[in-house]
């Protein structure tokens, strides 16, 4: 089996790097269960694995990563899990802030950013302040984030431009109605990733990803590290991407 060394250079070689990457992080709760553990210890555990692939994708080439940390469905969970994924999101942008910066990682934070604790907003705030000139991968941390709810954002605001009288209906398109979204000003999603063996995408990114390769990974998300990105990475490599067309015989 190939390292993580060994796994670059072969894509490096390869040259199709997605530009755009996105993860669905998955297992944290399974992982602390398995080692009888308390879940916050599996969320912390993953944090880490966020920095080794953040890392990964700048070595990788890739412009655009994606992480779904927090959806809106999350908010449902004890209390006291949630008070602990704010605290960690807290604690994650403190230690890290000044390591993104000096990589060139510029932090975006996607979603409905207003149910966020003050410590929790102050501190989003800050990072994505303290990185903005950051031009070598864009970091986008879907926090709070529901793709229905988002969907359901961009038309009401297409909405409210038609009856002002800002736009037409035969105006719509998918690049104007794109341009509402969070996502706004990034391509669209090469390949997603979801770890822990889970198939199904859980809201997320339903307009983003129509045509997006996707890639299940069996291992837990704390587990997660260069060698099980690159690996994807060089499976993406090997795909016919035709967005529904066919070549001609």
């Amino acid at each position: 089996m190939a390292d993580a060394a060994a796994l670059l250079s072969q894509i490096r070689i390869n040259g199709a790097i997605p530009r755009h990457v996105a993860i669905i992080m998955d297992g944290n709760g399974r992982w602390a269960r398995e080692r009888l553990l308390p879940r916050p210890v599996g969320h912390r555990n993953g944090m880490k694995s966020v920095r080794t692939v953040v890392e990964a994708a700048l070595e990788a080439g890739v412009e655009v990563l994606s992480l779904f940390a927090f959806s809106q469905e999350n908010w449902q969970r004890p209390a006291v899990e949630v008070s602990a994924l704010m605290s960690l999101l807290e604690e994650f942008i403190q230690r890290e802030a000044d390591e993104l910066e000096q990589q060139g990682v510029q932090v975006h934070f996607l979603g409905e950013l207003d149910r966020l604790a003050p410590a929790a907003a102050a501190a989003v705030d800050k990072v994505v302040a303290q990185t903005a000139a950051g031009s070598k991968l864009r970091l986008n941390l879907l926090v709070s984030y529901g793709s229905r709810a988002e969907i359901i954002r961009a038309v009401k605001s297409v909405a409210a431009d038609a009856a002002a009288g800002r736009i037409t209906p035969d105006q719509v398109d998918d690049a104007l109605f794109s341009d509402k979204l969070f996502t706004v000003g990034c391509p669209d999603p090469d390949l997603l990733i979801r770890t822990s063996g889970e198939q199904r995408i859980s809201n997320f990114m339903l307009w983003q990803l129509a045509y997006t390769e996707l890639a299940i990974s069996p291992v837990l998300w704390p587990d997660f590290g260069r060698k099980e990105l690159y690996e994807a990475i060089l499976d993406y490599q090997q795909r016919d991407r035709r967005f529904g067309r066919v070549q001609a015989q």
